[in-house]
């Protein structure tokens, strides 16, 4: 009988027992360093795959280090005697690299915690911190006796477990219980009620008369802050001390606590005295700092305790270093010194890099005071900060839409972005079609920047232009030969979307819209009105999302490219004309932005949508089955949107389709067109602009999303580039809209009077 056997070759078998342990540790020190470079983008990443992959190595980093322990602690127990002379496991390094593992298991301070969900396993580390020190010690003792390298293993372990120890304190203070815990004020039992009453009662039983007036109490927590309000814009510096202060009192949103209206008064007050930009300057940095406390060591080493065990652990791998150049330099031989020293300056240099992002950070430009005149021997280290922090605010740069509209986008680069800076656009229409992406405005590239700077000084503008055109024009060649291999794809894309549905969705028909400053403003004026009269969007629950969706997207392709912008053409001296022309426009997008935004949510963000989703998962596959069928019947193709549009609005819709249909579908597919032309009949006959109402309503929709998302979902968004709803979320707390506020303003003062 025929018998099959795989083995493994022994040059194979020979190689891994050599290099095993020495691979394993070089490559767990090589995913701390991808961690410490690489973690920090992710709160600013719009692709996922960076996130993916980030969050691959992050796994990685602990197996690795784990799987590392392991192998020594095998090798301690069963020496190799067969092996190369030239590359035999010297048990005695081998036991020195062991406490190295636990530093890496200690993770860099970029990134202790990948999910939200990951803070709440701290217990889980705790119980990994002693068994991982345990398994050292163990292979310690196995090596013993060993004088030269005694000491220099005990230094390292002391570090290795102070590192550790720092990721799981983190991991404790940001898990959610305990980061409300430390927010919580003293418990206030208020005024001692029944001694009063009991003195009341027994001035009364006298006949005295007597009287109990009531006094305001002075507000305990009523402070001078730090950096009091001012007019007009703020320099660097100012953004991140208001951003800060209001990090510090607005944190409680996240576990759900309640704030007092003097607390609600001052950010309103500043808010409403801050231009739009200025607004989100201080957002983006308030979110970095909610970042910073959730998923970073920040926490931890801005306290007296970690500055100190920083200092020891550093002060322990540097003097780790010197003494094992000056006293075993000469016991040791071979490839396994110089893993020694890879490991050793390896260590110290992730400790540099670790305090040069620690100087860098916001908290420490937090801490600066009298920032505008710093003393004079710090003169060149403030000149530094102030052009660090001028890199970190928002880069616009202009941009011309398909309409010939300019917009300003946000080009902040991926090392200075605090967010991804972009919009995610789904749209229901072009996904049953299977048509291509398609965004308004196009992100700007870096490199056409910089290239567009340097001609303009030499005076070479045309050829740039000409040389924008002929990559213009190579991409659309490219952008055709990729609609054609699509077709080879096919296969494999449908065999994907068994298993992973919502996954290939995304990947094909979600793109992306750059973040534009005229967006930004509209959102930052609808918000401040609706501050002014306390008005929340309480109405947004009763309309839906998908009727208004469709609808807005009918009335788009329904209009020129132009806008319907006539008057322009007609009356091109006209500035009024053209300035409301070019609002239409600018409204018209925002429509569009919002809405395919708000699908994007309800489809692939059920969790931030929890509140206004309902059926809406049932209704948008009703109204995809029913908008397919009917793309089918009139023969249209993919990349027909504009016509697909035509072809719904012609449907005669004078009975409503709920008297046609009953209510057993819930497509919405044509009560949205019923929709469509009631918005252009009300702008034809009543002199009502669609667009501002569409924009409108919009911006109340994603306002009531954001106000009733759950506050730790928000937190979840932050560390994966950032949503445009969570921006909505934190301005309407500070303008006072929602239900996080206290009505009582505080306890007053009881006084006994006692007539004669």
């Amino acid at each position: 009988m025929f018998k099959f056997s795989l083995s493994i070759p022994f040059g194979i078998k020979l190689l891994w027992d050599k290099w095993n342990i020495r691979g394993s540790i070089l490559f767990s020190l090589w995913l701390q360093v991808i961690l410490i470079f690489v973690a920090p983008i992710r709160k600013s990443a719009r692709q996922k795959l960076v996130i993916s992959l980030i969050w691959l190595a992050y796994l990685l980093a602990d197996a690795a280090a784990n799987f590392a322990v392991g192998l020594i602690s095998n090798s301690q127990r069963n020496p190799d005697k067969n092996a190369d002379p030239k590359l035999v496991q010297n048990t005695d390094l081998l036991a020195f690299w062991a406490p190295f593992l636990l530093l890496h298991l200690g993770g860099p301070d970029t990134i202790t915690a990948f999910a939200l969900e990951d803070n709440q396993l701290w217990l889980r580390h705790l119980l990994g911190l002693f068994f991982q020190a345990g398994a050292v010690i163990y292979i310690f003792f196995q090596s013993l006796p060993n004088d030269k390298l005694m000491f220099l293993t005990v230094l390292v372990f002391f570090a290795g477990i102070i590192k550790y120890g720092e990721r799981t304190l983190a991991l404790y203070r940001a898990s959610l219980d305990k980061y409300r815990d430390s927010m919580l004020k003293k418990p206030d039992p208020g005024p001692n009620y029944s001694k009063l009453m009991e003195e009341y009662a027994f001035k009364r039983s006298a006949e005295l008369p007597t009287t109990i007036t009531m006094t305001p109490e002075p507000d305990k927590e009523t402070k001078a802050s730090d950096t009091p309000p001012k007019e007009g814009p703020l320099n660097h510096l100012e953004v991140v001390h208001y951003a800060y202060q209001f990090f510090l009192t607005f944190r409680g949103l996240i576990v759900d606590l309640i704030f007092s209206f003097r607390e609600r008064n001052e950010s309103r007050d500043f808010f409403t005295r801050r231009s739009a930009e200025d607004a989100l300057r201080v957002i983006e940095v308030e979110l970095n700092f909610i970042y910073g406390s959730l998923y970073t060591k920040l926490e931890v080493v801005y306290s007296w305790l970690g500055c100190i065990c920083r200092f020891l652990a550093f002060g322990f791998t540097l003097a780790t270093l010197g003494l094992f150049y000056f006293k075993t330099k000469d016991e040791f031989r071979g490839v396994d010194v110089g893993i020694t020293y890879t490991l050793l300056l390896g260590a110290i240099a992730l400790d540099v890099i670790a305090l040069l992002t620690i100087i860098f950070s916001d908290r420490t430009f937090a801490l600066i005071k009298n920032p505008d005149r710093p003393h004079p021997s710090c003169w060149p280290v403030a000149f530094v900060f102030k052009i660090f922090l001028a890199l970190k605010k928002p880069w616009w740069c202009k941009c011309k839409c398909k309409p010939n509209c300019p917009h300003q986008v946000l080009a902040t680069p991926l090392a200075f972005r605090r967010w991804s800076g972009s919009i995610s656009s789904h749209n229901l229409i072009r996904y049953c079609l299977e048509s291509k992406k398609e965004s308004i405005h196009e992100f700007p590239s870096l490199c056409l920047i910089v290239c567009k700077y340097i001609f303009d000084l030499l005076g070479l503008e045309i050829v740039f232009d000409r040389l924008t055109e002929i990559c213009k024009v190579i991409g659309r060649y490219l952008g055709v030969i990729k609609e054609k291999l699509k077709i080879l794809r096919l296969p494999f894309i449908k065999f994907l979307r068994l298993f992973m549905e919502d996954t290939v969705d995304e990947l094909l028909y979600v793109s992306r819209e750059p973040f534009t400053k005229d967006l930004w403003e509209f959102i930052f004026d609808e918000l401040k009105k609706k501050s002014e009269f306390a008005d929340t969007p309480e109405t947004a629950k009763r309309i839906s999302i998908l009727l208004w969706h469709i609808a807005t997207d009918l009335c788009y392709h329904a209009e020129k490219e132009n806008g319907d912008n006539s008057a322009e053409k007609e009356n091109g001296d006209n500035s009024a004309e053209k300035e409301n022309g070019d609002n239409r426009v600018k409204l018209r997008h925002f429509s569009k932005t919002l809405s395919d935004y708000m699908l994007y949510l309800l489809v692939f963000q059920p969790t931030m949508m929890s509140a206004v989703a309902g059926i809406a998962k049932i209704r948008f596959g009703d109204t995809c089955e029913e908008a397919k069928r009917f793309f089918k019947s009139r023969s249209l193709r993919p990349n027909e949107d504009k016509k697909a549009c035509e072809q719904i609005l012609s449907v005669n819709t004078d009975v409503g389709p709920e008297e046609v249909k009953g209510d057993r579908s819930k497509s919405v597919l044509f009560s949205a067109s019923i929709l469509a032309k009631e918005l252009q009949r009300m702008e034809r006959e009543d002199d009502e602009d669609k667009w501002m109402i569409m924009s409108r309503v919009w911006v109340e929709l994603v306002s009531y999303a954001a106000s009733h998302c759950r506050a730790n979902t928000h937190a979840a968004e932050v560390s994966k580039g950032g949503q445009l709803i969570t921006f909505f979320w934190l301005l309407m707390a500070h303008f006072g809209l929602g239900e996080q506020f206290q009505i009582n303003e505080g306890h007053a003062r009881a006084k006994l009077n006692v007539g004669k």
